[in-house]
């Protein structure tokens, strides 16, 4: 059974996170804490509009199912915070896509698994599809950009890197490369060469 975090509170009685959670007083949502909320995260958080949607709605649930009311009776007003985001600049899909994408593929992403964090986060198909055609990082730098922060092949010790070689080799398909592009990373002489290869 989880042990209960237990801290003690104002009056110096103990607490646990458990017990001050159910004491927690949810106030309904409205257009203006909805707002508020939603602006607190994009001062935070990059974030699509679906994302944004996702995360007022689970506000929404959580202050709804506390009040004994429908989550349902405020899709409305999350829908108007959205909007007036979107209106406002403050979320637009393509900027974060792209942003997403520089980030992701300096820290060696395949394609496919940015299609899939982006699809994740509510991007449109068709979205994804056009920022990726524009992108002109080759999957070939991205791979050597994961092997070299992940250690892999000619950034091992010499003494690991031919017993590791299958395990690096499905590390970097596990990541989405192909086949082909794993084995040029890997095998590739030293990490010069692999700079090369990839450039």
């Amino acid at each position: 059974m989880a042990e209960k975090r237990v801290s003690n509170d104002k009056n110096g009685s103990q607490s646990s996170r458990q017990d001050r959670g159910a004491q927690r007083k949810y106030k309904l949502p409205t257009e203006e804490r909805l707002t508020r909320a939603a602006i607190h995260y994009l001062d935070r958080y990059a974030s699509s509009q679906e994302n944004l949607r996702n995360v007022l709605s689970r506000k929404v649930k959580r202050a709804a199912t506390a009040n004994g009311r429908s989550p349902d009776e405020f899709r409305d007003i999350v829908d108007q915070v959205v909007e007036k985001c979107r209106r406002a600049g403050m979320v637009d899909d393509r900027a974060y896509a792209e942003t997403k994408l520089v980030g992701l593929r300096r820290r060696g992403r395949s394609k496919r698994q940015i299609e899939a964090m982006l699809a994740a986060k509510g991007v449109d198909r068709d979205l994804i599809a056009t920022v990726l055609d524009r992108d002109d990082t080759s999957e070939l730098e991205a791979a050597r950009n994961y092997a070299r922060r992940r250690r892999l092949g000619p950034w091992r010790s010499p003494g690991q890197r031919q017993e590791r070689r299958e395990k690096d080799m499905a590390a970097l398909c596990r990541a989405g490369y192909p086949y082909e592009i794993a084995r040029k990373v890997i095998d590739a002489a030293d990490d010069g060469e692999a700079t090369s290869a990839a450039l």
